[in-house]
């Protein structure tokens, strides 16, 4: 699945709360949330673990820290760096979240996709766009079969009009569109549009000579 959002409209708390009914509900299974970085994992955890205790632990932990949560069923969640290197050795992965996914290197991305061969288990990627690049654009623009979720603020409740036109003054039209109505922009200093350089090149047509 591909959830792309305007910033502020919830996808973190949504993904938490996703990773946290899987691991309740589907015994021994690992639950991995990666994202660029180990503190935006770690905060993505956190959302995780206050909603286990907001919910009343409705199951025993055998492991709980910062970085991990283990259950009496042996279902674990885990926030994980995002470093390819690193990342490497788990499988049987029940439900793999990728947060701020448009960011996440092409590397890390491929490094993960295996994790998921044998449990059959779900991605989930969400994001903001990050321009029109990555592996989370081309998968959003492709004709493959994922499930996609577009939430711009226009859509969200939460955010008011007001905000939103205090942000599009202060940000202009481009960081406003990117940030808060899932446009990919091309990126700042690009010499050629991108959709410029994907109608120059063409698979079907033949040399002359």
């Amino acid at each position: 699945m591909l959830v792309l959002c305007s910033r502020q409209a919830g996808k973190s708390t949504a993904a938490a709360a996703l990773a946290l009914r899987t691991a309740l509900t589907r015994p021994l299974s690992p639950i991995l949330l990666v994202s660029r970085s180990r503190r935006q994992s770690e905060e993505l955890f956190r959302k995780v673990l206050d909603l286990f205790r907001q919910s009343g632990r409705p199951m025993g932990s055998t492991l709980e820290n910062k970085l991990e949560l283990e259950l009496t069923n042996g279902s674990r969640i885990l926030c994980l760096p995002g470093s390819e290197a690193t990342i490497r050795g788990f499988s049987g992965v029940a439900l793999l979240v990728i947060d701020e996914a448009a960011r996440v290197p092409d590397e890390l991305y491929y490094a993960v996709r295996p994790m998921l061969a044998v449990s059959g288990g779900r991605l989930i990627a969400l994001t903001t766009p990050f321009g029109k690049r990555g592996w989370f654009y081309e998968a959003w623009k492709s004709e493959t079969s994922w499930e996609r979720i577009e939430t711009p603020a226009t859509r969200c409740p939460r955010i008011s009009a007001a905000f939103l036109e205090e942000e599009h003054l202060a940000l202009g039209q481009r960081w406003f569109a990117q940030e808060y109505l899932c446009s990919f922009e091309d990126a700042v200093g690009s010499v050629f549009l991108r959709e410029d350089l994907d109608a120059a090149l063409d698979n079907d047509l033949r040399p002359l000579f």
